[in-house]
């Protein structure tokens, strides 16, 4: 089945070239990369054109400015269909998410799982370098989550994600409308009320040592609104 690794950037000059890298060491033939750049101030869309007329597994998508995570993914999700994609990842382009487990998310969706889930919060996952309040943050996230929707998922707020092609056909991509984090929870959430396969694998979450985090306050209360008002819309 062949994969496209979703990959969105706002000023990661200083990660993507050794992420595409990184990826082009653990893709197969006819996998491929798709970098969504909205309209970076630093010149990472420029980068990425450079880096796609060396690696031919590359594509670049360019927006017109800066939208949110969820329209980046929701844009990236468009172009890997309308490419033939049959299995498509989300991860982020900082190195939090490990590339070499990649094929991991990739195996087990081959298997038949509908949504992989890379999980901190599952048996054999973890984190690493993040301080007290990052902590309290993630955790308290995924207890309020759980708290209202009940899906059953031990991270529901990770951003390293395999779907199925069906899976993404199935859903009404323009009607997620978070622009930050509560984007993943939407996903997965309206992913399991279809009534899909997910399944979570254990990873472990490095914090960026590159680069500025986009977490802000406002993505933090973007998501405790929209939580529940998912539930109130079953």
């Amino acid at each position: 089945m062949r994969a496209t690794v979703c990959l969105p950037t706002y000023d990661e000059r200083e990660n993507l070239p050794r992420m595409i890298e990184a990826l082009s060491g653990v893709l197969r033939d006819g996998d491929r990369v798709l970098v969504i750049d909205d309209a970076s101030p630093d010149g990472t869309g420029e980068i990425a054109d450079a880096l796609a007329a060396e690696h031919p597994f590359l594509d670049v998508l360019h927006r017109k400015g800066k939208e949110g995570l969820g329209r980046a993914y929701i844009a990236g999700f468009h172009r890997a269909l309308a490419d033939g994609a049959e299995l498509v990842l989300e991860m982020d382009c900082d190195f939090s998410h490990d590339p070499a487990d990649v094929p991991r998310l990739i195996a087990a969706a081959e298997r038949g799982a509908d949504l992989v889930l890379g999980s901190r919060y599952v048996p054999g996952g973890k984190t690493r370098n993040w301080g007290l309040i990052r902590k309290l943050i993630s955790r308290g996230g995924s207890v309020y989550t759980a708290i209202f929707l009940q899906m059953g998922v031990k991270d529901p707020t990770g951003g390293f994600k395999c779907f199925r092609r069906d899976v993404l056909e199935e859903l009404d991509l323009d009607g997620i409308t978070p622009r930050g984090y509560a984007f993943q929870i939407e996903t997965t959430y309206r992913v399991k009320q279809a009534g899909w396969r997910v399944i979570e694998i254990p990873i472990t979450f490095a914090d960026r040592e590159v680069g500025r985090s986009k977490m802000s306050r406002a993505v933090v209360l973007e998501a405790i609104w929209r939580v529940p008002l998912l539930r109130l819309r079953g």
